[in-house]
């Protein structure tokens, strides 16, 4: 109980100036002297330069072939904050993400960063099948339904056919009575007209092209 009991400063130990500084270590003389050794000697009056020295060094054409052929430098990112145009370092600022585990350096880009799922890779190859399974059903689609051209023996069977068929009805339309007062009669004979002027259409169309395309079905 009570105060402690520590010992008492000597009043002879009392702070002095400049004692709490560091303290620089003293130099030694001899490395004062070596130092003194490795500077060269000042030339003699009498000493002359080498004159006449010349180099055949283009420095011109070096230093524009060098700033040619060099990479050019990339400027370091920046950003300014205010319109005093104070500047800072884009990388330390903050507004870039900055992911301690990438490969890459700045600019941060996410080419290096992280794997793609197993699932998203099966997905997406489910999806590529299924993609090319489309388009060969569709290739096929259409080279079913592709026009086929018709050769010069099959359109002169069609258009000789046609023209039978043009004599046929004709033949019949001719063979009417020369009254028509039935309303039957009259049913008949514009369903023979109809025949004859559709057989017609058709036998001018194909005897006027020569080339003739149809579609499979």
């Amino acid at each position: 109980m009570g105060p402690a009991k520590i010992e008492v400063p000597s009043p002879k130990n009392f702070l002095q100036k400049h004692s709490k500084e560091p303290k620089l270590l003293q130099r030694k003389q001899d490395e004062g002297r070596k130092r003194m050794l490795t500077i060269p000697p000042v030339p003699h009056v009498t000493d002359h330069p080498l004159m006449g020295i010349q180099s055949k060094k283009n420095f011109m054409n070096t230093n524009a072939a060098n700033v040619i052929m060099g990479v050019a430098k990339k400027p370091q990112p920046i950003c300014v904050d205010r319109r005093q145009g104070d500047k800072y370092l884009l990388e330390t600022s903050g507004l870039v993400p900055k992911y301690i585990n990438k490969k890459g350096t700045f600019p941060l880009t996410f080419q290096d960063y992280g794997l793609t799922p197993t699932y998203v890779i099966k997905r997406n190859e489910e999806v590529k099948k299924a993609q090319e399974e489309y388009d060969a059903y569709v290739k096929e689609t259409l080279r079913q339904k592709a026009m086929k051209r018709l050769s010069d023996e099959e359109r002169e069977s069609l258009l000789q056919g046609l023209k039978k068929n043009w004599e046929e009805v004709h033949h019949e339309f001719q063979g009417l009575s020369v009254e028509i007062d039935t309303l039957p009669k009259k049913i008949h004979k514009q369903r023979l007209e109809t025949q004859m002027k559709q057989l017609e259409h058709d036998i001018n169309t194909i005897e006027k092209h020569k080339i003739i395309y149809i579609a499979n079905k």
